[in-house]
């Protein structure tokens, strides 16, 4: 009996120490605890990791949460920052298919580089940018679960690099056009497969279940235990935060189920109106359980006008 009251104590200590090791997913951190110069370690540690360079993030710019125009196409980005050597780096985590998903990370850095050059300045003012796209769904066909791209001049016959002269203050400085252009990289979260043996391996597995090793040294990581508790979030932040997973899911299984029903009847528009009532069905749900309609917009993408109308 007394060994029994021991096993049960010991089960309880380990559910309690699992609890307790419980992370609140990145996407939510990038949107609510990331933007806090507090919090910034996490942030520049992540950077630092997924562009091979250590990267300090000097501020968060104004980014698609506050933008001009409800026309405006760009409207995902989940944070924008400006680093210590003047870059800007664009973090953006879709979890659902996007049909044009390529033509819109290339809209949105194109937005960024002539948001941050003022009318009358010069070329050189342009802002080198990197963007960063974590994504949970199946882009394309390849073997990796990182793809980085960049704009390259490569001799047809002598396979050189072009590098640019280029007259600073009466200096003449040679520039590779990969110190210029922007950097793209896709982050297939779902195709990690694999034991985490470097710092790039421990952020993915982060990325995908939530996991933190407690002997973790990877850049970020560490602060990112501390910081990034479950439990460490009022009763309130917990119930917004569960919504929000379960919106997620939700979304994910409408989507499927519409992809699965629009592919029986061959009709595109089939899979567009299953998803588009699919989010209905989910705005209603967080509506009832009390959450705000700004929050459930951002979760679902629906105007907050439909949302009223539920």
């Amino acid at each position: 009996m007394k060994k029994e009251g021991s096993d049960l104590k010991i089960m309880e200590e380990m559910e309690r120490k699992k609890l307790q090791d419980r992370y609140i997913r990145f996407d939510w951190a990038i949107k609510r605890l990331l933007r806090q110069k507090a919090n910034f370690d996490v942030l520049d540690g992540f950077l630092t990791v997924m562009l091979n360079e250590e990267i300090k993030i000097v501020e968060i710019l104004e980014s698609e949460g506050n933008q001009e125009s409800a026309d405006d196409k760009f409207n995902r980005v989940d944070i924008k920052a400006l680093n210590s050597k003047g870059e800007i780096i664009l973090v953006e985590i879709q979890n659902t298919r996007e049909l044009h998903y390529l033509e819109r990370i290339l809209y949105g850095v194109a937005k960024a580089i002539t948001e941050h050059i003022s009318i009358g300045d010069g070329y050189e003012k342009i802002k080198k940018v990197y963007s960063i796209s974590i994504l949970y769904f199946d882009i394309g066909i390849g073997t990796d679960y990182i793809y980085h791209g960049q704009n390259h001049f490569i001799g047809v016959h002598t396979g050189d690099h072009l590098r640019v002269n280029t007259r600073e203050r009466d200096v003449l400085v040679s520039r590779l056009p990969a110190e210029i252009f922007p950097e793209y990289i896709l982050v297939r979260v779902n195709e990690f497969d694999k034991v985490a043996l470097t710092p790039l391996d421990e952020w993915i597995e982060y990325l995908k279940d939530g996991t933190i090793r407690p002997d973790t040294t990877a850049p970020g990581l560490k602060e990112a235990r501390e910081k990034l508790k479950y439990y460490s979030m009022s009763p309130q932040e917990r119930l917004v935060y569960d919504r929000h997973l379960d919106a997620i899911m939700i979304q994910n299984d409408v989507i499927d189920t519409a992809k699965w029903e629009g592919r029986i009847e061959g009709k595109a528009e089939g899979i567009a109106e299953g998803i588009a009532e699919g989010m209905r069905q989910v705005a209603a749900r967080m509506k009832d359980t009390g959450i705000d309609i700004a929050t459930i917009a951002k979760c679902t993408g629906l105007s907050e006008e439909i949302i009223r109308s539920l």
